[in-house]
């Protein structure tokens, strides 16, 4: 069996990707038209030359334009159910999804409840129609008001069977978590976990600022790296990294995959996942992802294999749910004399 065979085949489970950034370019140019949206681009390839990013700031621009595509429960539900759909396809058992509920009503006015419920329904048309788990993490956005962070986390608290984590995202120079303590509090003290971005576009101490406030998982994290403490103390303390090699690379974090931290972390023995983030502007997939840092990085079928398993540790599902995922990893898990299709 082929290296991009297994990939393709292989069972996944996928922890940092964004809703809004996971919108098929068809879709946002319908969504566009349908709700009399101006953007700079009429083809799909416009909007691919469209996502060309300058920088982190113009990624930032990009990802508002599209999300104001969305005006609509119905424009919320569709896309939900399309991105479960792209994550059937790939054999993505269980994703756990970056949403800015904040973003969609204060560009498009759709009340929470309903956002809420249009989620809802894409969750369980996943499961049901298409045998894949999704959860969600309710983000707050950098930049926005402690007041708007505390907002959000009522609304993560309202939802809990959908929602299992607040999210802290958007650009790392404009606000740490001490300016969302009192939301990451409510959040914590309902049960939910917090898993900020921390340590993309700026150094080790956006990661060390949110070590205070327990992090279930970081979001990127790959500037650790910078500092051999702070890698030792996420060792130690097994707080895994989302880790999106793509999207680290188009944004200029690293000048290329190759130069890419995520072979020493792993082999500093940090806990680490591979993820997408926002699959369709960056040129990407989680298949995308897995095969070329399994050629780049030379991994081998066994430590694709662990990197699926710690995926599935990390993840904010309950303790049985869990060892069902692992148990169809397992069950699933291509066999080297499985024929090439």
């Amino acid at each position: 069996m082929t290296l991009e065979t297994l990939v393709r085949k292989m069972p996944k489970v996928e922890l940092h990707v964004h809703l809004e950034g996971s919108i098929r370019p068809e879709t946002v140019l319908e969504l566009a038209r349908r709700n009399n949206v101006a953007l700079p681009a009429d083809t799909v390839e416009d909007l691919r030359e469209w996502y060309d990013f300058r920088d982190f700031p113009h990624f930032v621009e990009v990802y508002v334009e599209v999300s104001k595509c969305i005006r609509t429960a119905d424009d919320l539900e569709l896309i939900a159910r399309e991105f479960l759909k792209g994550q059937a396809d790939q054999n993505v058992l269980h994703t756990e999804v970056t949403y800015t509920a904040s973003t969609i009503e204060k560009y498009a006015a759709i009340p929470w409840p309903e956002q809420r419920d249009a989620l809802r329904r894409a969750i369980a048309f996943g499961k049901e129609e298409l045998g894949v788990t999704c959860r969600v993490v309710l983000d707050v956005v950098r930049g926005d008001s402690p007041e708007r962070g505390e907002e959000v986390a009522r609304w993560a608290l309202d939802a809990t069977d959908i929602v299992v984590a607040l999210g802290l995202s958007g650009e790392e120079r404009l606000g740490g978590p001490e300016e969302y303590a009192s939301a990451i509090e409510i959040a914590l003290d309902g049960g939910l976990a917090f898993v900020p971005h921390a340590g993309e576009t700026v150094g080790p101490e956006s990661i060390r600022a949110c070590l205070p406030f327990r992090p279930a998982r970081i979001g990127h994290g790959v500037r650790a790296i910078d500092d051999g403490k702070l890698v030792a103390e996420l060792r130690d303390k097994g707080i895994p990294l989302e880790v999106c090699p793509t999207s680290n690379v188009r944004l200029g974090v690293y000048p290329s995959l190759e130069e890419h931290p995520f072979p020493r972390l792993m082999d500093e023995g940090c806990f680490v996942t591979i993820n997408s983030d926002d699959p369709p502007m960056f040129g990407t997939s989680i298949t995308n992802e897995l095969l070329r840092s399994a050629e780049t990085f030379e991994l081998s079928p066994d430590i694709l294999y662990t990197l699926t398993m710690n995926a599935v540790h990390a993840s904010l599902l309950p303790v049985a749910e869990k060892n069902e995922l692992r148990r169809r990893i397992r069950q699933e898990w291509p066999e080297d004399d499985e024929e090439e299709e």
